[in-house]
């Protein structure tokens, strides 16, 4: 931003989909012609449509997505075979709430530690993230009006933490877990399925642990299935004149990285490039493909200045839950506390 604003921007810059209209509207951002794209073969129909239309404003395109990258579920295949979990090799759907408990209570007998294990201490977005997908699978939403008003369904919000804290309250999930530590219960065998972006895969391949991948369950079994997401992009900052050669080398390196990704993929990130994803190379990943079908159900955050990855607004959201899941907290503080703060961060004009 700053070397934006100095007129000394770099050629491309990464931004997660959330921040896409903050900065354009701080005048940051060129905004990306068709007819510019079409000289490297970039077209929207070569995009997982979801992100491709989430990443617009005002109908403008300004980002080319690389990826989309889910709230998904890993699961410890061999514990999951001895609670009798699995179809052969792959993990039966688990769809609606009391599935999803019985599932999570069934690994915790096999593990004699945990079902499964989220994220807690010292941390923010996980918490938001597991909250956002349930609370999206009801229909739920928390912003409108671009930030400035405060939308969240309370009953569907305590539904979600209620949820939340019953699996804290018994054990099923442990209540003192930060990111390392859900890590490595996971990686020890300690907890059947981890919920967590699916960046994590090469972490388990690595510790070479029998484990598989799938999207993150629909806990409410009804048709709105949603699992919370954000997306890498590449973006072109807006720089003084204007030269079609230097547009046309950046261009071309985006496609380049486009044409990557392949090693993108193997990173977890589910592709949004269409030509690869849809692939078969693409299909035999495994367990990358698992889950692909996550992308097209993808809930991103709200518009808002104060919202998007890594931002006050998850900060704010996942501390409260974060307090629910912990036993710091009843569901009901918790979501008076969400009003409060995103209310105020409502109430304050942006600074862009």
């Amino acid at each position: 931003s700053l070397a934006t604003v100095g007129d000394k921007p770099p050629d491309v810059a990464v931004s997660h989909l959330t921040r896409m209209r903050t900065l354009v509207s701080g005048g940051l951002l060129q905004e990306l012609r068709a007819d510019d794209l079409a000289r490297f073969g970039i077209a929207p129909d070569k995009f997982n449509r979801q992100t491709w239309e989430a990443g617009l404003v005002d109908g403008k395109a300004y980002a080319i997505p690389l990826d989309t990258h889910p709230f998904v579920m890993f699961y410890n295949t061999e514990v999951c075979q001895k609670a009798g979990l699995m179809d052969g090799d792959t993990l039966r759907p688990i769809t609606g709430e009391a599935a999803f408990a019985d599932a999570m209570r069934k690994a915790k007998a096999v593990t004699g530690a945990s079902g499964g294990v989220v994220a807690i201490v010292n941390e923010n977005a996980t918490p938001w993230r597991i909250f956002q997908s349930l609370y999206a699978q009801l229909g739920g939403q928390v912003l409108a009006d671009e930030g400035r008003q405060v939308v969240l369904d309370d009953a569907k919000a305590l539904r979600a933490l209620n949820l939340l804290e019953s699996l804290t309250r018994d054990g099923t999930f442990p209540r003192t877990a930060d990111y390392q530590g859900s890590i490595a219960a996971f990686a020890n065998g300690q907890a059947g399925f981890l919920f967590q972006g699916e960046w994590e895969i090469t972490t388990f391949q690595t510790a070479k642990m029998p484990f598989s991948m799938a999207p993150f369950p629909n806990v409410y079994g009804g048709s709105n299935y949603a699992c919370q997401a954000d997306s890498h992009t590449l973006v072109l900052p807006r720089r003084p004149g204007a030269d079609p050669a230097q547009l046309d080398r950046t261009l071309g390196f985006v496609r380049s990285m486009l044409d990557q990704s392949k090693t993108w993929a193997e990173g977890g990130h589910v592709p949004a490039w269409l030509p690869f994803r849809d692939s078969d190379e693409y299909r035999q990943m495994t367990p990358q493909s698992k889950y692909a079908a996550a992308a097209d159900a993808a809930v991103y955050d709200p518009d808002g200045w104060y919202s998007g990855s890594g931002s006050g607004f998850e900060i704010a959201t996942g501390a409260a839950i974060g307090s629910v899941l912990s036993g710091q907290a009843t569901p009901a503080t918790a979501l008076r506390q969400i009003h409060t703060k995103l209310g105020d961060l409502a109430a304050t004009a942006t600074p862009i």
